[in-house]
């Protein structure tokens, strides 16, 4: 089984390009809604379940390219033991019907401590609860930036790191601990652009504590207001 796997170019420059640009102009960018390791670090994110997808997708039309390709189960094929590659059509496996997706802002200097994604574990009210798998797309690297590795680890044990670049897609197993080193960019205005989705397997009885969709953001309620008016004036 293969502790992380990655896909070169995720999606086409065009579609990556517009999704970046979408993203950063969003006008819930603020402070980042996560804490701990996460301090000083910009963006926002979504909660949503599988039965909520088609409200996000109506709400962030541009996210559609990049939740299929993510989303896709064959996209992470690749973590799977072998014998359940082998077998996977004669055993099924239940797919993950819970997300959090964020968007991470990162300045030069700055990085990421060491930490275990389990964003859902509040919400689910599953204590224990970490990701089936994370994702990770990166959607702008400076050029010229040097270090920003995401490092992966099992009980402190390194077991590699990816070094970013534009459009590079990474899938690593949910329960592994993970860092991101800092960056130094050419300038002091570089910033690194990546947008990570936790995928979740939930029972049926935490999965009904989850909101179906949910935004979070720290842009304060005028971003929801003229968001909300943006798309009754369209």
């Amino acid at each position: 089984m293969s502790a992380y796997i990655t896909h070169r170019q995720a999606l086409p420059p065009g579609e990556l390009e517009a999704l970046r640009d979408a993203l950063l102009g969003s006008r819930f960018v603020a402070r980042s809604p996560l804490m701990g390791t996460f301090q000083g670090s910009r963006g926002f994110a979504l909660i949503f379940t599988r039965e909520g997808r088609p409200a996000l997708e109506a709400r962030f039309p541009f996210l559609t390219p990049f939740l299929a390709r993510v989303l896709e189960p064959g996209s992470a094929r690749g973590l799977l033991p072998w014998r359940e590659r082998l077998f996977s059509g004669r055993q099924p496996r239940a797919e993950p019907n819970a997300f959090y997706l964020n968007l991470l802002l990162l300045d030069a200097g700055m990085g990421v401590g060491r930490h275990i994604d389990a964003t859902l574990q509040e919400p689910s009210g599953v204590p224990d609860a970490t990701p089936r798998h994370v994702s990770v797309l990166y959607l702008q690297v400076p050029p010229g930036a040097r270090g920003g590795a995401l490092r992966l680890l099992e009980d402190n044990r390194p077991l590699g790191e990816v070094r970013p670049r534009p459009g590079l897609l990474v899938h690593f197993q949910g329960h592994l601990q993970h860092e991101v080193q800092p960056f130094i960019g050419a300038s002091d205005d570089t910033q690194r652009a990546s947008l990570v989705c936790e995928q979740y397997v939930f029972a049926p009885e935490a999965l009904a504590r989850l909101p179906p969709f949910r935004i979070q953001s720290k842009a304060g309620f005028a971003a929801y207001l003229d968001s909300q008016r943006e798309r009754t004036d369209g």
